[in-house]
């Protein structure tokens, strides 16, 4: 399992590349491991406002349905329409081509309430057990 250690992390499982006022948000390959094989993403439009832990959209996989939560506030700048059509890359490519949406943050405060990735794996271990 993958924790790359540029990235921030939330207790909802997703990641956060933080590009100066902009943040790429996507779900952690934990989370994409727990959901099993992802069909379905429904990703908001550009120009929506979305708060830190408030929802933004929803992945489905033959396990779940699961709701997708804002690592920060702001306005989505971006959106990873790829996605629809391919699904399959949050499984096969979660830090990567399976991103979902960018933020661009008005709060640049909220950024040091995420995790680092020590953190997030520590409360993965923790989640675990």
């Amino acid at each position: 399992m993958e924790f790359p250690p540029q990235l921030k992390y939330t207790k909802d499982h997703e990641w956060a590349r933080v590009e100066g006022r902009r943040v790429v948000v996507g779900i952690t390959d934990f989370a994409q491991e727990e959901l099993g094989d992802v069909v379905f993403v429904e990703l908001p439009e550009v120009g929506t406002a979305v708060e830190a832990a408030g929802t933004f959209g929803v992945v489905e996989s033959v396990k779940a349905v699961s709701d997708l939560y804002a690592p920060v506030s702001g306005t989505i700048v971006e959106v990873n329409t790829v996605l629809e059509e391919r699904p399959e890359l949050v499984n096969q490519s979660p830090y990567g081509e399976g991103w979902m949406i960018v933020i661009e943050t008005m709060n640049a405060g909220e950024l040091p309430q995420l995790l680092s990735a020590e953190e997030y794996r520590a409360y993965i271990n923790q989640e675990k057990s």
